[in-house]
């Protein structure tokens, strides 16, 4: 169960991940980080709500304030480097190093013990990530960019996973919070681009909304599975955009994300048999 909690968190961050990228296009980045947010501000608060806690804690909403703060970092410099048009730099490094501190984090201070499957899972899903994001070395500040998230992509699935079962969805709640004001700096800074037609802001809303789906998700698989099993298969997303791409938008695939995409499928397996 926990195995397909994470696959479904990848999921749905695929198709955000397409969605965001397509507005980004039409947008200013600012405008979708910010209120892609607030959205998933609401979704948290409404499905916090619905879902009945049995005790919540400081320390998890501390844990959840956390996890969102690496969620405003992660996407903030994500979206600066998609922004300057550097995404085949940008993608991979935050997704494979992410993916990368997550493990090991999960590994040497959390005391996580994958069997031998997962550890070849999670061994092919590295170049697998790689390959299906059209990796390529560049050094800059696309590079910067790309690490910067990785960061806080550790961060944000690390920290969630700590936090207590009987705290319902409160702690992704208490996410969005955190994420809201590390954002606020730079949306002040770019008001103006936030003034979008309703149609636009709607669709901001929704992605976010779509995120905050997304790691709800996640939070329900770490409680259930081996929490670097769970990040990892939570982080195969990059590859629906690229599947998307190509059945939508008719986008041309390389060898190398062929290659990519093959990884991943035996990665997925891997890891739910591990």
């Amino acid at each position: 169960m926990g195995a397909l909690l994470a696959l479904s968190s990848a999921v749905v961050y695929g198709i955000v991940d397409f969605a965001g990228g397509l507005l980004s296009r039409r947008v200013h980045h600012a405008a979708v980080t910010f209120l892609g947010q607030l959205g998933g501000l609401m979704l948290a608060c409404a499905a916090a709500l619905l879902l009945p806690a049995g005790s919540v804690h400081s320390a998890d909403l501390l844990w959840g304030a956390l996890s969102g703060v690496g969620s405003g970092v992660a996407m903030r410099f994500l979206n600066r480097g998609l922004s300057r048009g550097a995404m085949s730099v940008v993608v991979p490094v935050s997704a494979v190093t992410g993916v990368a501190l997550s493990v090991l984090c999960g590994v040497l201070v959390l005391g996580d013990r994958p069997g031998a499957v997962a550890w070849l899972g999670i061994a092919v899903t590295v170049p697998a990530l790689w390959c299906v994001a059209g990796g390529r070395t560049g050094a800059g500040r696309e590079t910067a960019d790309g690490l910067l998230s990785s960061v806080g992509v550790a961060v944000q699935y690390l920290a969630l996973g700590q936090a207590g079962a009987g705290s319902g969805l409160w702690p992704v709640a208490a996410g969005r919070v955190a994420a809201v004001l590390v954002l606020l700096p730079d949306a002040a800074r770019h008001a103006r681009r936030l003034k979008l037609p309703p149609g636009r802001c709607v669709q901001a809303l929704l992605v976010g909304a779509g995120a905050a789906l997304g790691l709800v998700l996640y939070l329900l698989a770490a409680q259930r599975q081996l929490l670097a099993v769970a990040v990892v298969l939570a982080s195969l997303y990059p590859a629906l955009p690229v599947i998307l791409g190509l059945a939508l938008l008719h986008e041309r695939v390389s060898r190398r994300q062929v290659l990519g995409l093959l990884g991943v499928g035996v990665a997925t397996v891997l890891l739910t048999l591990g």
